[in-house]
């Protein structure tokens, strides 16, 4: 049986592409249903376990060599040593393939040989297993792949591969972000800052942006430092959606009270707990065809009525969901964050069996 949820994933990316106009809600809530959330947070700690078959034994090496300190080490050091493992298959109420990035080729024959060992795929076709692949997957004729790509959950970098991620099942770690310790506030001099990667869709609107004084415009090129101030100095902080290296910078932003504005050509289905948070209240999302004084006016309207400081305040409460704490996962963090979205998960929609 499918979670409810799960269904207005769709509808949620569509929202963020066309939201509505910028006048202020009368909601003040982060969550889509808060009481419900913290509840079934509780919940999930106390029933969520989770099973680790063995990895590929012939790229053990090279898994340890692709995965070291990435996201993908601080989530498994994470879950090894939580209180989710358990070593009782009979047990689990999820499946954790663990591979690093393999030929297509390769990757078949690693889950063709688990499922000859284990017996725990074939009851649910994979619906309750997950894997966490950053990379693209590809397209595959060969049976095991595309079960694993239809049926079990992926947990996937953001912004995730091109055309991959399907919203109703898939998930994304959120940008890595500890929380900064407290800096002394600085006045807001610009309505908003951009930092542009090399290459970059929106070249037009970042040459008119350079002659407004009302905005900082630098080059990645910049030192983390004058990035950094120029965060705490603006009001909004501007990136192209599908900038590996723009999109990083999202957290950040909202740690420092920099309101994010997503420019973007199409909805956006893989933010990271879409399905919990509400996006809308944090951010902006504008199109990529903007013009300059649409964009502009959207941006000072949102500033002179009150909403501003609302997904101010509201972004920076979020950051406690985005945050990866090394050391030791804590209450409500970005660790626990992806258990609880594989918890909602463990009801998701099962594909018929596939025939070659």
């Amino acid at each position: 049986m499918a979670n409810p949820s799960h269904f207005s994933l769709f509808f949620i990316s569509l929202f963020l592409l066309h939201p509505p106009s910028i006048s202020c809600h009368n909601s003040t809530t982060l969550y889509f249903s808060k009481t419900t959330f913290f509840l079934d947070y509780q919940t999930m700690l106390n029933n969520l376990k989770i099973f680790i078959y063995p990895p590929p034994i012939q790229s053990q090496k090279l898994q340890n060599n692709n995965h070291s300190n990435s996201i993908f080490s601080l989530f498994h050091n994470s879950l090894l040593s939580s209180n989710f493992i358990t070593h009782n298959p009979n047990q689990a109420t999820l499946f954790f393939i663990p591979f690093p990035p393999l030929p297509r080729r390769s990757l078949a024959h690693h889950l063709e040989h688990l499922k000859a060992t284990y017996p725990y795929w074939k009851p649910s076709l994979g619906v309750d297993h997950f894997y966490f692949s950053c990379n693209e997957v590809g397209p595959s004729f060969n049976r095991e792949i595309v079960e694993l790509k239809k049926n079990s959950i992926r947990v996937s970098c953001f912004p995730s591969p091109a055309r991959e991620f399907i919203p109703h099942k898939d998930i994304t770690f959120s940008p890595l972000l500890s929380l900064p310790r407290a800096l002394e506030r600085v006045p807001t001099r610009f309505l908003g800052y951009w930092r542009f990667a090399k290459v970059e869709s929106s070249v037009g609107l970042i040459n008119a942006l350079r002659n407004d004084p009302e905005f900082l415009i630098e080059s990645e090129l910049s030192s983390e430092g004058e990035y950094l101030e120029g965060v705490r100095s603006s009001k909004f902080c501007l990136f192209v959606y599908g900038n590996v290296e723009g999109m990083e910078g999202l957290t950040i932003a909202l740690t420092h009270g920099c309101v994010p504005v997503v420019i973007t050509d199409r909805p956006i289905q893989d933010l990271p707990m879409m399905d919990i948070i509400k996006w809308h209240e944090i951010a902006l999302f504008v199109g990529s065809n903007m013009e300059l004084d649409e964009l502009k006016s959207s941006l000072i309207n949102t500033r002179d009525n009150g909403k501003y400081e609302k997904m101010k305040r509201l972004g920076v409460a979020a950051t406690r969901h985005f945050a990866w704490n090394e050391s030791s996962p804590q209450p409500y963090d970005s660790f626990h964050m992806v258990m609880y979205q594989l918890w909602v998960r463990r009801y998701a929609i099962r594909y018929a069996s596939w025939e070659v």
